[in-house]
């Protein structure tokens, strides 16, 4: 059992390109599921691994929208806190490539007041965390007591920080916080622009390979469409190019990956640290080809729309 815990939020998402927009001209705004951990979850879902979200959800209409797209994916959502608190609001702005920014709505919301639950699920083999989840206090401090307790236990343990400076009032607190993550991970998976960001260089390699020999067994390193590379514990280093799609919007990319790479993982038995560390570069190669094409067909439609399992085979 895969155990995904972070931010709901609902992407307010524009009909076309909104850097042209002006005056009269606004798009559109059509509502969608995101936050990058529920996405993850959703992902996972539909690629058919057993997975369960741990979040805090509003009792809103959009809260009970998330909670029927997880059910709808086979997500469990067993853990999830509910409360009646407003659901976090993000407006996408996208750009005529099809990336996205976001201005986000967060003030006094469900998902930030989220609590330590007593324990996980029976069966949980892995914990996934990220995103604004681990900026947004309370929350973010009981989303670490979590992390630093399952891996304790023995759990293995993945991070996408998918950053939003936006959001991070302190960077170089954030920064500070994000180093002493690092001890408790197996698996980091973060853009180029995240590494940049958190390290204030554009030598996202050297990056890479510093995380992976100061906690992670595995850092994976997401170029957009120049693809995907993988930095090992063990000194692998590969990299597999993106598959060409006619991109529509990148939201949701990001996070089929993750899940893709957690999905695929599972598959050969590598939700260990062990396992994880003795990869061979060949297997490294199949998992990262399965979360390009994952996150291609992401890209070739609206929103976060992971693809189901049927899709990839």
């Amino acid at each position: 059992m895969i155990v995904v815990a972070g931010e709901a939020l609902i992407d307010l998402v524009p009909h076309g390109p909104t850097s042209a927009a002006t005056g009269a001209q606004l798009p559109a705004l059509a509502p969608r599921r995101g936050g990058g951990p529920y996405n993850t979850a959703l992902a996972l879902g539909r690629l058919g691994s057993p997975t369960t979200f741990c979040s805090r959800i509003s009792n809103d209409g959009f809260g009970t929208a998330l909670i029927d797209g997880l059910h709808a994916a086979g997500v469990d959502t067993a853990p999830v806190q509910r409360g009646p608190e407003p659901t976090t609001l993000a407006v996408a702005e996208i750009n005529a490539d099809g990336s996205a920014g976001y201005v986000f709505y967060v003030d006094g919301t469900a998902d930030r007041l989220f609590q330590l639950p007593d324990a996980l699920p029976p069966g949980t083999t892995a914990l996934s965390l990220g995103t604004c989840s681990l900026v947004l206090e309370p929350g973010a401090t009981a989303y670490e007591q979590l992390l630093q307790r399952e891996a304790a236990r023995g759990v293995f343990t993945a991070l996408d920080p998918n950053v939003r400076p936006g959001l991070i009032a302190d960077p170089a607190a954030y920064r500070a916080r994000f180093h002493r993550w690092l001890p408790h991970l197996n698996l980091l998976k973060l853009s180029a622009e995240d590494a940049s960001w958190l390290t204030g260089s554009s030598d996202t390699a050297h990056a890479a390979r510093t995380w992976a020999a100061s906690g992670p067994s595995a850092v994976v390193l997401t170029h957009g469409a120049d693809g995907l590379t993988v930095y090992t514990r063990a000194g692998i280093e590969l990299h597999v190019p993106a598959v060409a799609v006619d991109v529509v919007d990148t939201i949701g990319a990001g996070d089929t990956v993750n899940a893709a790479l957690l999905h695929r993982l599972a598959e050969h038995d590598a939700l260990s640290a062990a396992a994880l560390t003795d990869l061979a570069p060949d297997v490294w190669r199949d998992i990262l080809s399965f979360a390009a094409r994952a996150s291609a067909l992401t890209c070739s439609r609206t929103g976060a729309e992971p693809p189901f399992a049927t899709e990839l085979a």
